[in-house]
């Protein structure tokens, strides 16, 4: 199957044509994956006999989808320029996350707040990482409603929470950026980020 037409089962249609060019220029191995919980994608350099391999999450809606590939790119972009001197999520990065969302944003692929925020994190050397919070909550109401997931954030205090290991934690207080929470068999505290997803569980 045509390569474009099975990207654009994930992503805007109007941006597969480009992500397809690019794979093929870039001479790179692009998999549609299963979902992980710990992160949207996931670039590697060449090693031995495996040229750039990309992977992205199968499951995102189309433009968290896109915003993840473009990410994945530009650390292949920044790779073929820099080796391992430049750091992952560094100034080359992000110049070359920049010019390489440039051409979506001319196309009008996203919708005006998505565009804001990602317009936001280029211009904000502090957000190091697509961890950026208000690009992410932005791309999350795109996202098909889910039954009984919550956010930790949106968790009142002292909630019990559920992961899908099975395993119970309680909501604790916020630190600088994430919540303290205890888990209640090992009475360990572990810090979740405010867009983790959880099961409430009602008391």
């Amino acid at each position: 199957m045509d390569k474009v037409k099975v990207l654009e089962k994930y992503l805007p249609p109007e941006a597969a044509p480009l992500i397809g060019r690019w794979i093929d220029y870039f001479k790179c191995e692009f998999k549609i994956s299963r979902n992980r919980n710990t992160k949207f994608g996931d670039y590697r350099a060449p090693h031995g006999d495996k040229g750039h391999r990309i992977s992205v999450n199968f499951d995102l809606n189309p433009y968290a989808f896109l915003v993840t590939t473009v990410h994945e790119f530009a650390h292949l972009h920044t790779w073929n320029e820099h080796k391992h001197k430049a750091k992952p999520h560094g100034t080359e990065w992000k110049n070359n996350f920049k010019k390489m969302m440039q051409p979506f944003f001319e196309k009008d692929v996203f919708p005006p707040d998505i565009k804001h925020s990602i317009t936001n994190y280029l211009n904000n050397p502090a957000a190091s990482s697509c961890s950026d919070l208000s690009l992410y909550r932005a791309l999350r109401q795109y996202d098909a409603p889910k039954e009984d997931v919550y956010t930790v954030e949106k968790l009142p205090l002292k909630a019990l929470f559920k992961l899908k290991d099975g395993r119970i934690f309680r909501k604790d207080e916020k630190l600088r950026k994430r919540y303290k929470c205890t888990e209640v068999k090992s009475k360990r505290i572990y810090l979740f980020s405010p867009v983790a997803e959880v099961e409430l569980i009602e008391e």
